[in-house]
């Protein structure tokens, strides 16, 4: 199978708090799924190409119920 990114593939959930408000984050959806209305359809292997991340990571959207604070976390890949 490869390389899998753990969130995105439900095997584990992170906790991130919020910087602003102490908050559990949400974890949304990689962050190239958000590009663009295609984009969650594309290959991800051909979209972090384009944009520069590095191999076996995928970069994730976690947001704050509370104050609607975003970050970036970076998550590193598993291999399956």
């Amino acid at each position: 199978m490869g390389w899998v990114c753990p969130i995105c593939n439900g095997l584990a959930n992170y906790t991130i708090r919020c910087p602003d408000c102490g908050s559990q984050m949400e974890a949304g959806s990689a962050v190239q799924d958000y590009f663009d209305a295609y984009s969650p359809y594309l290959d991800k292997r051909i979209i972090r190409q384009a944009d520069g991340v590095e191999h076996n990571r995928c970069v994730h959207l976690f947001y704050c119920p509370n104050c609607n604070e975003d970050k970036r976390v970076i998550i590193n890949e598993i291999q399956m």
